[in-house]
């Protein structure tokens, strides 16, 4: 970069902010911490035509800016290498920088060995220079000088006590040149985060300034995009309608990426012979990993089709809630969700909030998706909330925080989905979770991402996740028609709000409102709700229809069993099938899963009693031909 770049005011008009603001304050301020975004590439504007935009990394984006201001050299420190002079090599100032080295330091041993003795007097030298020399000295990963920030060891102290004192001692440079007025020679310390020095090197003390570089913005993205599509053979892009839109499709796709992040992208696009058009898949293989696309399966649309068949025969009763999910996934299938907004392409594939009654189908439907999308039912990941209902239970989730028990370990989530980010997550019972634990869906839900307890960032804009809840069941204030308060008494207590055989649309609205007033009231976090939006799908109680048809499917998978485990044949008797449905869906507020336990009780209990009591052989027929119910004791004959 050149000396005659455009400058406005604060000089450097069109540099990244935080270079502008160093610029801009190097005759008041001795010593800068940056932290952040250091290890990215950074846009510097072009000084005509012939000379565009250039992404360049820390260092050199640093040496323009201060070679601008009259600065003859970069001295670089890390506690690994040591001391190297920038520029180097065959750079033409590289002469000029070796002479203002030896200026400031005088002769250096070339085998020189890293230490905080060493440091501190080269420090010393550039920070009160004998000669009117302007350079600049930058301590790259001083993270990793102390061993602690707070647990300082004895010659950690002191090196940190005198670099204290010297940001109070320095001593301002002036020499000729584009800007003749005193300048310091600045003490650049790089950082992964501010706390990562010891707190009272910069505490109150106003000749250190702390800066920290953000992520790239939006705008930064799109004009990097524009600057790739130069690998695609596009050389203005901003003139091209088809190339511009592809640039900001690849901006917007590559949000919570860096700008080196960008660059690399590229790379594996070229690579891979991917067009501009198509970068966005290039940034989704970036992200995760993950060569292969499930959502790009030719035959998922079929199956997705299909399961319009096979969905109901095995969710019984419940039209409303399968058509709507069947919705909701088809719109993920086209990769259409979220849609709408102006940034949608890195959400989750397709979000759930299963609510309504227990034991109707929430769980089941959610193995359904799971089957069509992946082929096999236990690929999806399920956590239980309740087990979350601690603030603290959420480091299980993310993995706990650095210098904490288990943090190389990760969090079972954020694990879980970078090892496959394809897969169905169900989160069942989310209103028992603790509400600071609902706050991490948030990021989820809008941005697609999470950052784990080690700071990695996790996507999941592949995956489907599936809320259940039983919220709404039980409110406080007057009973519905026909219910009662959960003490059985209209005195005291939560209500039961919604009842079996209430219309289905009273049923969606009093527990969509349910819903609606414990996220906003009770949580006051509508902001989550927001972000549920449309996609809550309310299921509706078993009705007797339904109720006969889950009694007969699971009676089947009885006498299944029976003949696979023992080789029998189990049959009832007219009289025995009609009394033991009656007893098994008497009780439909209870959904599938209290005729599944109506069935253990009167039928699985004393069948096991009865044949235990037998010699069994192979191939012979058993035929219940009496059930009868003394009190608790359900008793049958077989013959």
């Amino acid at each position: 970069m050149n000396a005659d770049q455009p400058t406005l005011g604060g000089r450097l008009m069109g540099w990244p902010p935080f270079i502008r603001e160093l610029d801009a304050t190097l005759s008041v301020h001795s010593q800068y911490v940056l932290s952040g975004n250091l290890h990215d590439s950074f846009l510097v504007p072009g000084a005509d035509e012939l000379r565009p935009a250039q992404l360049l990394p820390l260092r050199d984006v640093l040496w323009d800016a201060l070679r601008a201001s009259g600065f003859s050299a970069l001295l670089m420190y890390d506690p690994v290498d040591g001391l190297r002079v920038y520029p180097d090599g065959d750079d033409p100032l590289a002469g000029e920088a070796a002479e203002a080295a030896s200026k400031l330091l005088g002769r250096r041993d070339a085998d020189e060995k890293p230490s905080l003795e060493t440091l501190a007097q080269h420090l010393s030298a550039v920070a009160r220079p004998a000669d009117n020399v302007r350079a600049a000295f930058i301590i790259d990963y001083a993270s990793r000088i102390p061993r602690s920030p707070t647990d300082l060891e004895p010659h950690e102290r002191d090196f940190f006590r005198f670099c204290e004192k010297l940001s109070r001692t320095a001593g301002p440079v002036r020499v000729e040149g584009p800007r003749p007025k005193p300048l310091y020679n600045p003490v650049l310390w790089l950082v992964e985060r501010p706390g990562d020095l010891p707190p009272w090197l910069t505490t109150h003390n106003e000749n250190i300034r702390e800066i920290t570089v953000p992520r790239p913005h939006l705008g930064d993205r799109q004009e990097t995009a524009r600057l790739l599509a130069r690998a695609f053979g596009v050389t203005n892009a901003s003139a091209d309608p088809r190339a511009a839109e592809a640039c900001d499709a690849f901006a917007e796709q590559a949000d919570g990426l860096t700008l080196q992040s960008m660059i690399e992208v590229t790379r594996l696009a070229k690579e891979r012979n991917v067009e501009l058009t198509d970068l966005p898949d290039a940034v989704r293989t970036y992200k995760l990993g993950v060569l292969d696309n499930p959502w790009s399966r030719g035959h998922l649309r079929r199956r997705v089709l299909d399961g319009e068949k096979r969905v109901p025969e095995r969710v019984l009763g419940q039209p409303q809630a399968v058509t709507k999910t069947l919705d909701i996934l088809k719109r993920a299938v086209l990769g259409l969700s979220g849609a709408q907004a102006t940034k949608s392409g890195s959400r989750p594939r397709g979000v759930l909030f299963f609510a309504g009654p227990t034991g109707t189908g929430k769980t089941e439907l959610a193995k359904a998706v799971t089957s069509l999308v992946f082929g096999d039912e236990s690929a999806y990941l399920r956590f239980d909330m309740s087990e979350f209902s601690a603030e603290h239970a959420g480091d299980r989730l993310i993995g706990s925080p650095p210098g904490y028990v288990g943090h190389e370990a990760g969090g079972e989530l954020t694990n879980a989905v970078r090892e496959d980010p394809f897969r169905v997550i169900l989160f069942d019972e989310i209103e028992k979770a603790h509400p600071r634990i609902l706050d991490k869906f948030l990021q989820i839900l809008e941005d697609g991402r999470l950052t784990d307890g080690r700071g990695n960032t996790v996507h999941f804009s592949e995956s489907i996740l599936i809320f259940t809840s039983n919220l709404g069941m039980y409110v406080d204030g007057q009973p519905a028609a026909g219910a009662t308060r959960l003490d059985g008494s209209f005195t005291a207590g939560r209500v039961q709000n919604v009842i079996p055989g209430m219309a289905y649309d009273e049923i969606e609205h009093r527990l969509k409102q349910a819903i609606s007033d414990h996220f906003t009231t009770v949580l006051n976090r509508p902001e989550l709700l927001n972000r549920f939006g449309d996609n809550i799908v309310i299921f509706n109680f078993i009705e007797q229809r339904a109720a006969t048809q889950i009694f007969d499917l699971q009676l089947a998978n009885i006498c299944r069993r029976v003949a696979e485990e023992h080789r029998l044949t189990l049959a009832l008797s007219e009289d025995v099938l009609r009394t033991l449905r009656e007893w098994c869906t008497s009780e439909l507020d209870k959904g599938g899963r209290g005729i599944g336990m109506a069935l253990e009780s009167y039928f699985i209990n004393p069948l096991a009693r009865a044949l235990f009591d037998r010699e069994l052989s192979p191939g012979e027929r058993v035929t219940v031909s009496r059930i009868h119910r003394e009190g608790s004791i359900v008793g049958l004959e077989v013959r």
